[in-house]
C-alpha cells in the first residue's frame, strides 16, 4: 500500500469534538486537533476532561508491549495479536514495532481497518466464506504483492464457497488458508476430528483458489480447560501439522508452514508445545496470536495469565482506569457514579474500585470500603463501608475485566504519564 501519508501519523490531524467522550469542552470551542491537544500535556484532573472518561497508563502500556515482544522471541515464536482487542492501529504500531509479524482479525471489517492503515501481514482467525469480502481480499492481494494474508478453513462446505466466490477472477485469485482444529465437542469453531480436517485439506486440494498453508486452532474452548487437557489438543494440533507434511499435503510452491494457537489465557502451553515441533520439510511459522495482554486488566485476565504460573517469565500490569465521579450519596452506604453499561465493561464481572481523588483537595486514597455492586446505564450502584468513604464529587477509579469490551466502549482514549499529564490519545475503529 504505497503512499505518501502515514494513516497512522494522520490520525493526529483529527478535530477533538463531540464524538470523543471525556474530552475537554474548550479543545472543541478553540479548533485543537488530537495532536495539538497532546501537545498541550494537559492535566488529567486539572484540564478541563470531564467524567466519565477511559485512561490508559503509559507505562503500563509499554511495559505490557515490551513483555510479549520479548516473550514471543525468547520461545522463538512468531507473534500476531489480536487486533479485536483494541482496534487501534496505533497499538498497532507498536505491536509491530516490538517484533509482531502481523496482526490476527475476526471478521472481514477488521481486515479493512487494518489494511486502512498499512497493515501488510493479516492472519484471520475465522472461516471466511462471504463472497464479498473473499472478492475484496483477492483484489488486495492483486494490488498489492507485499499483502499477505492467510485465514481459516474448517468445513468441506466452506471451501466450496470460497472457490465459488473466487472463481473466474483476472487476475487468478489464490487465497492462503490453515485447517482450524476444534478444541473438541461443545467447543467453539473449527473441524471437530482429525479425519474431518483430512477431508478439508483434501477439499482445498481440490480447488485452485486456495492455497494450503497450515494448521491452526484456539486452545482456550478446550472443554474444562486446564494444563493437561490444552496441552493434549496443542499436541493433537501439532501432529497434524507433521502428518500433513510427510503426506505431501501442503503444495510444493510454498515456503513456511504455519502452525498457530495461542490467546491471552494458555500462551504458555503453546510455547511449550510448539517448541516440541520436529523439523519439517520447510520452515514453520510458530505463530502466536494473544491480544488482550496490550492492556491486561483488573480482573479476568489478571487471573488467567501465563505469568502467574511462570512469574520468572515477567509479568503484565492493568493499563486500563475509567475515572468516574460521584453524583449523589443518598445514604450513608450507597452512592452512585456517573458511569454505567455504556461506558464500563461489565461481561466478565463488575469493576472494582480502584481509588478515590477528593474533589475539594485533590487527594488521591486507595477505594477502601467501596464496592460496585450494580449497573444501570450511566450509573455504578457503589456500596460503602461508612459516610467517610466517598463524598458528592469525589473522582472514583475503576478498574474493569476484558479488554476487548474495555477498549469498545471509547473512539478516543487519552494516555496518561505518572504525573497526570496526558501526551498521547488512542484512537479505536470499531
Amino acid at each position: 500500500m504505497a503512499s505518501d501519508s502515514d494513516p497512522v501519523k494522520d490520525l493526529a490531524d483529527e478535530p477533538v469534538d463531540h464524538r470523543f467522550k471525556g474530552l475537554p469542552p474548550d479543545a472543541q470551542t478553540h479548533g485543537l486537533t488530537v495532536g495539538r491537544l497532546a501537545a498541550e500535556r494537559r492535566d488529567l484532573y486539572t484540564g478541563g476532561f470531564t467524567t466519565p472518561v477511559l485512561t490508559l497508563d503509559a507505562a503500563a502500556l509499554e511495559h505490557n508491549l515490551a513483555a510479549l515482544g520479548a516473550y514471543a522471541a525468547r520461545h522463538d515464536l512468531a507473534f500476531a495479536p489480536h487486533g479485536k482487542t483494541c482496534m487501534s492501529p496505533q497499538l498497532f504500531r507498536r505491536q509491530l514495532e516490538y517484533g509482531a509479524w502481523g496482526i490476527t482479525a475476526a471478521v472481514p471489517h477488521q481486515a479493512r481497518v487494518y489494511r486502512a492503515f498499512g497493515i501488510e501481514r493479516i492472519f484471520l482467525a475465522n472461516e471466511l466464506v462471504d463472497p464479498a469480502a473473499l472478492r475484496w481480499v483477492a483484489d488486495e492481494l492483486a494490488a498489492d504483492p507485499g499483502f499477505h494474508f492467510v485465514c481459516y478453513v474448517d468445513s468441506v462446505r466452506g471451501v466450496e464457497l470460497m472457490d465459488r466466490a473466487l472463481q473466474g477472477r483476472t487476475p487468478a485469485a489464490r487465497i492462503d488458508v490453515v485447517v482450524e482444529l476444534g478444541a473438541g465437542e461443545g467447543a467453539r469453531t473449527g473441524a471437530r476430528t482429525d479425519e474431518d480436517c483430512r477431508a478439508v485439506a483434501d477439499a482445498v486440494a481440490a480447488v485452485t483458489t486456495l492455497r494450503l498453508v497450515g494448521i491452526a486452532g484456539y486452545e482456550a474452548e478446550v472443554p474444562g480447560a486446564d494444563p493437561e487437557s490444552v496441552h493434549a489438543y496443542l499436541r493433537r494440533l501439532t501432529a497434524l501439522a507433521v502428518e500433513f507434511d510427510k503426506a505431501g499435503r501442503f503444495p510444493a510452491d510454498l515456503d513456511e508452514i504455519v502452525v498457530s494457537a495461542g490467546g491471552s489465557a494458555w500462551f504458555d502451553a503453546v510455547a511449550d508445545v510448539f517448541a516440541e515441533l520436529p523439523e519439517l520439510s520447510r520452515p514453520v511459522l510458530k505463530l502466536l496470536r494473544s491480544g488482550a495482554y496490550v492492556s491486561h486488566d483488573h480482573g479476568w485476565y489478571t487471573r488467567l495469565t501465563p505469568f502467574n504460573r511462570h512469574p520468572e517469565e515477567g509479568g503484565l500490569r492493568p493499563a486500563f482506569r475509567l475515572w468516574t465521579q460521584v453524583v449523589s450519596r443518598p445514604s450513608p452506604t450507597q452512592a452512585f457514579v456517573n458511569a454505567g453499561k455504556r461506558d464500563i465493561a461489565y461481561d466478565l464481572g463488575l469493576p472494582e474500585a480502584e481509588l478515590v481523588r477528593d474533589a475539594l483537595t485533590g487527594e488521591e486514597r486507595p477505594a477502601a470500603g467501596v464496592r460496585v455492586v450494580k449497573l444501570s446505564d450511566q450509573h455504578a450502584w457503589l456500596e460503602t463501608d461508612s459516610a467517610e468513604d466517598v463524598q458528592v464529587g469525589d473522582w472514583v477509579a475503576l478498574g474493569m475485566s476484558h479488554p476487548c469490551t474495555i477498549f469498545e466502549k471509547w473512539p478516543l482514549i487519552p494516555v496518561v504519564e505518572a504525573d497526570g499529564a496526558v501526551t498521547d490519545y488512542v484512537r479505536t475503529f470499531f
